[in-house]
């Protein structure tokens, strides 16, 4: 996910949902999604957003049905909401950062962040985009992310090597994770959500969260509030998946975390 606040669950019993929320919408909750992109999804329904997806729909008392169609493809995930979610093909996607200016977005219901992903055995020093070991080891990152930008402007780019995962429908994201242990690199940067469900087959790697920072001229943003997005305008739905959100977000969390998600908290509020 090329690009991506933890919202503070309120007392709001599932019962406060109520007959408002089931009847404001049609039988079917109509989900875009990827068929081929695991962790985050597939046709076998067996990702962690097809999971979130499911206890949505189940939440608001309708069935769920998929538009499939490739986030990896020519345009990319730009031009996977145009031809479904504006084209009016369905109606929701499980994950776009909270703010996203081409959709209209629900209130987040995760945050995660970039991480960085060597072996334990190294023991680096990794604290941030500027720590100095980062000058002398090989890196590796998925190209058009805030981690290009990055190493751009800390000139680290002769050594990196480019993952092209997020358009090539071929790659897991897995096959990032199998470079850090083959030693083809030495630290991966990338988004944790991404590799999360693929670490527990690799021990031995350690996993940092990459913080925002202000060091460099503009702000950077490496921790992102996670979203549904609907359709500008759809203001109708945005407020029931706000509603759902709001009532079930412990059960979104644990879909989550048993799908191996970091969550994050920014430790800057004015990078959020």
């Amino acid at each position: 996910m090329k690009l991506k606040m933890m919202c503070v669950v309120s007392a709001m019993a599932v019962a406060g949902l109520g007959p408002a929320v089931l009847s404001a919408q049609g039988p079917s909750l109509r989900v875009c999604a990827d068929p081929d992109y695991l962790p985050f999804s597939n046709q076998a329904r067996e990702g962690f957003e097809n999971k979130i997806a499911e206890a949505v729909a189940k939440a608001l008392g309708q069935r769920l049905e998929y538009s499939w169609a490739s986030t990896r493809g020519r345009g990319g995930f730009t031009e996977f909401l145009s031809r479904t979610l504006d084209a009016k093909k369905c109606d929701v996607v499980m994950g776009l950062p909270y703010g996203n200016r081409e959709e209209l977005t629900t209130r987040p219901y995760y945050v995660s962040s970039y991480v960085f992903v060597f072996k334990k055995s190294k023991n680096y020093d990794i604290k941030s985009m500027d720590s100095p070991v980062l000058q002398r080891l090989k890196i590796g990152f998925e190209g058009d992310t805030p981690v290009e930008d990055g190493a751009k402007i800390r000139g680290m780019l002769s050594r990196a090597t480019v993952f092209d995962v997020g358009s090539n429908s071929g790659e897991s994201p897995a096959t990032m994770l199998d470079a850090v242990e083959k030693g083809q690199i030495d630290v991966l940067i990338t988004w944790q959500p991404a590799v999360g469900p693929f670490l527990n087959r690799y021990p031995d790697l350690e996993v940092v969260a990459v913080p925002n920072a202000r060091t460099l001229g503009p702000p950077e943003q490496y921790m992102f509030p996670m979203s549904m997005g609907v359709r500008e305008g759809d203001e109708a739905l945005k407020q029931r998946l706000d509603q759902v959100i709001t009532g079930h977000q412990a059960e979104l969390t644990a879909i989550l975390t048993r799908h191996g998600v970091k969550l994050y908290t920014p430790q800057d509020p004015n990078l959020r």
